[in-house]
């Protein structure tokens, strides 16, 4: 195991690294950076904000230990993929807080609705759709996890086409970042956010820095076209994605995709986001 100090930090963070990881891979890692950078922005906050609950005696980050990292890909386009650590954050009083994580970075989630272009007048909440994916999700012991379309955010440039990028792997739609509503920023408006946190929803803050923003994408399509969705396989099957696509009635979205965490967060975006005239 090779130790080296992290930059920037006071008093010097030693981080202790896994036989298969380096320095540079570490510090590049799109996930450690934007988690190290928004832990050492909120652990200043002790320091420079007196009404701060800490600020008598301050937390501090006194090491890292990488337990271990996971790469995806072949070999020769691995890309490092997730990172189990175990922080020590102490005050000078010795109490601790708990800092196992779990790191795997941004993800990207998407309501996709559609309505036939055909459904009556005034009844366009009750005619609209949802696109669902029904895949083994290994984590939760399934074959067949019933889940918002969803992907980790990769080097698309922007969220928006992240999000786009993932709906046409996942559903064949062809999406224009432009055309995508980004929910999760917009209930975030004039939000007070001191820590720097990310604009997306948090799943499990108590062991993963996995964020999810929100998107939403409508689209009036033909009920032919509706019906083409049904049962659609995709994904990327050399990545060893094996999707099928399910359609429900958005009324019936609460009960349909209950164990997904990012189904119940988006619907109440989208409810809470109409209810306030901002959709």
């Amino acid at each position: 195991m090779s130790t080296f100090t992290l930059p920037s930090t006071d008093p010097p963070c030693p981080v202790h690294l896994p036989p298969n990881l380096t320095q540079d891979q570490l510090l590049n890692f799109p996930a450690f950076k934007t988690w190290s950078t928004t832990l050492h922005d909120t652990l200043a906050l002790q320091t420079t904000n007196p009404s701060h609950e800490f600020h008598k005696t301050p937390y501090k980050l006194r090491s890292l230990t990488i337990q271990s990292a996971d790469w995806f890909g072949p070999a020769d386009k691995k890309r490092l993929g997730f990172l189990k650590l175990q922080a020590e954050i102490t005050n000078d009083q010795d109490a601790y807080l708990p800092g196992s994580v779990f790191l795997r970075g941004g993800s990207l989630a998407m309501l996709i609705l559609l309505q036939p272009d055909d459904a009556p007048e005034g009844e366009e909440e009750k005619e609209k759709y949802v696109i669902l994916t029904v895949q083994p999700r290994i984590a939760a012991g399934a074959l067949g996890f019933v889940e918002l379309p969803a992907g980790m955010l990769d080097d698309s440039g922007t969220f928006a086409g992240g999000a786009a990028k993932e709906i046409k792997e996942e559903t064949g739609l062809e999406v224009k970042g432009e055309e995508l509503v980004d929910m999760t920023a917009m209930a975030m408006e004039g939000e007070a956010n001191a820590e720097g946190l990310q604009k997306g929803v948090y799943s499990s803050p108590g062991g993963c820095d996995e964020f999810v923003p929100m998107f939403l994408y409508q689209k009036r399509v033909s009920r032919g076209e509706l019906e083409g969705f049904k049962g659609k396989l995709t994904g990327l099957r050399g990545e060893g994605e094996k999707i099928t696509l399910k359609v429900v009635k958005l009324e019936d979205l609460w009960r349909e995709g209950v164990r997904d965490a990012k189904v119940l967060a988006a619907l109440a975006l989208y409810q809470n986001l109409k209810r306030t005239a901002k959709l």
